[in-house]
């Protein structure tokens, strides 16, 4: 057997089988002189039109998260300044194809500039543009193979128009080369339960057919696996699911020290899979939804309607709220501006409320309204917190609004750092691992070459953890997890360990996550915990824990 390759693993569990791999796009043709400009921008606008049908009825057969990543697609493949622009090319002169793929491309350089979530999804436009230009040249769209048997599939990337149709039946896991955690390809392979490694340069050596093994935990990878290896892992993996379904209810160590287990919720098609999963609540309630793609900030009145449903889906149960998370991966139009030179860096999350107060206070007299009439437990909390101040004013206006709790969030190493004074105002707090890791590292969470140093198991990132966690306790504040790491059932217990009061995850993983810490006492999660800081960096850090795990 071959040493194995490694990059970033993705959700739970392992499966084994023969690779296949995605086939490339069409190469470009060579420019071609054009004979009637005004057909050929007709020929343009067709092309694209016809993607935008073939993205609108692939939505229309998908559900949940597939169907709204389709509809994104099909949305940006219509926008009429692409449109305008390909036909533009091509009536001075310029072959449908390269036209399409210059227009393209000027709208890819403008994401990648924008940073965060804009430059992930570069990646998409790439995908729309191969599709457009099969189209235009008469030529099969990229799309899934068909081996005629179950397979690995190994790709350079995942577009979203592939990945969500996957069928979990016929791909058993995925492997991506590029990507990362909070990619496309991650967060629908999570929902699929399918193991997934994305990030993997070795993967560009993988042929059609070679059996591999892959580890969705781990990021491993292990190359021509011998049957003893398959019989292994498949006889862990049923294990897995026969522990993980043999427990329910609220979340507690072996020894019955609490931990309330919640689910992240942040669109509106989410909501019945959430309140019908076996959690205490709602740990993070997104709610940009409402305010994305449009150009004025929804009215009180449509939000307390959105807000009333989910807390009418969770009542008698906590919903923690946060407010508008704008800027930097999710700019606005009547929130932020579109100049700053490091969006990240710059006027985000509650950051926005100083420029527009009035947003901020529409929110929460909306939030206020729809929780009158509910019996549902609604904490707030503010995104983007970095000092005492910041946290003491926010509290103060969440409560000028009638509502009991308010929290932050503890994305900023300034504020795990100084979470003791945060804790004079704030009622509770949230840590979000995605972002604290990448301030912490100074580190793009969009860059999949620095995924090592965006790993929620590294030890400087763990320690930050544990800092705000002890100052949270110290003052009796509840304090939890609600970024990738929580989904991680051996990361749980190091959370836990680390002195985090509840876990808020997607509802897919949270049946892990219960039985691991049912199998767990308080004093294993401590001792993990310790094993953890203790590492030099984050594979060490996994590794030791794991493996101390299986020795019990």
């Amino acid at each position: 057997m071959s040493d194995p390759i490694r990059g970033i693993g993705v959700g739970t569990g392992s499966a084994a089988g023969p690779v296949a791999r995605m086939a490339p796009a069409a190469p470009l043709p060579a420019p071609r002189a054009v004979a009637d400009p005004a057909g050929e921008a007709a020929a343009v606008r067709a092309a694209l039109r016809a993607v935008v049908t073939d993205l609108d009825e692939r939505a229309a057969r998908a559900s949940g998260t597939g169907s709204e990543v389709l509809a994104a697609q099909a949305m940006m493949a219509a926008d009429p300044v692409l449109a305008d622009r390909a036909a533009a090319l091509a009536e001075q002169g310029t072959d449908g194809a390269h036209a399409l793929a210059d227009a393209f491309d000027g709208f890819r350089a403008a994401l990648v500039t924008a940073g965060g979530y804009f430059a992930e999804r570069a990646a998409d436009l790439d995908d729309l543009r191969d599709r457009a230009v099969a189209r235009l040249l008469g030529l099969p769209a990229p799309g899934l193979p068909d081996p005629g048997h179950p397979y690995v599939l190994v790709a350079d990337d995942l577009a979203p128009a592939d990945t969500a149709l996957l069928d979990p039946g016929r791909v058993l896991a995925l492997v991506t080369l590029r990507g990362g955690p909070t990619s496309h390809t991650a967060i629908l392979a999570k929902a699929l339960g399918v193991p997934a490694v994305v990030g993997c340069a070795g993967a560009a050596e993988l042929e059609d057919g070679r059996r591999v093994l892959v580890h969705g935990a781990d990021g491993v990878i292990e190359l021509d696996p011998s049957p003893a290896a398959v019989e292994r892992a498949a006889d862990r993996e049923r294990r897995r699911r026969d522990l993980s379904a043999g427990f329910r209810g609220p979340g507690r160590t072996a020894d019955g020290h609490p931990v309330a287990l919640l689910v992240n919720l942040g669109a509106p098609h989410e909501l019945t899979g959430a309140a019908d999963a076996d959690a205490e609540g709602v740990g993070l309630f997104r709610t940009e939804f409402l305010f994305l793609d449009r150009a004025e900030a929804p009215g009180r009145a449509e939000q307390a309607a959105a807000y009333r449903k989910v807390f009418a889906a969770f009542a008698g149960r906590r919903v923690v709220v946060r407010t508008l998370d704008a800027g930097a991966d999710k700019p606005l139009p009547f929130a932020t501006t579109a100049d700053e030179e490091n969006p990240a860096l710059g006027v985000r999350g509650l950051r926005t409320a100083a420029r527009d107060p009035q947003l901020l206070e529409t929110q929460l007299a909306a939030i206020a309204e729809a929780a009158e009439d509910s019996t549902a437990h609604v904490w707030v909390m503010a995104p983007m917190v970095s000092v005492p101040r910041e946290a003491a004013e926010f509290a103060a206006r969440v409560r000028a609004h009638g509502l009991p709790s308010a929290g932050a969030m503890i994305e900023v190493p300034a504020a795990a750092l100084r979470t003791d004074r945060l804790a004079e105002s704030c009622d509770f707090f949230s840590i979000g691992t995605n972002d604290l890791a990448q301030y912490a590292f100074a580190a793009d969470r969009t860059l999949g070459s620095l995924a090592e140093l965006l790993d929620p198991w590294q030890p400087a990132l763990l320690a930050l953890v544990s800092t705000a966690a002890r100052a949270a306790a110290e003052r009796g504040r509840p304090i939890g997890v609600c970024g990738e790491a929580a989904a991680d059932p051996a990361l749980a217990l190091v959370l836990v360990g680390l002195g985090v009061t509840s876990l808020s995850a997607a509802p897919a993983s949270l049946p892990e996550v219960r039985a691991a810490l049912a199998t767990h006492t308080l004093a294993e999660c401590r001792e993990l915990a310790e094993l953890a800081l203790l590492a030099d960096d984050a594979v060490t850090s996994r590794g030791t824990v794991r493996s101390r795990m299986t020795e019990r």
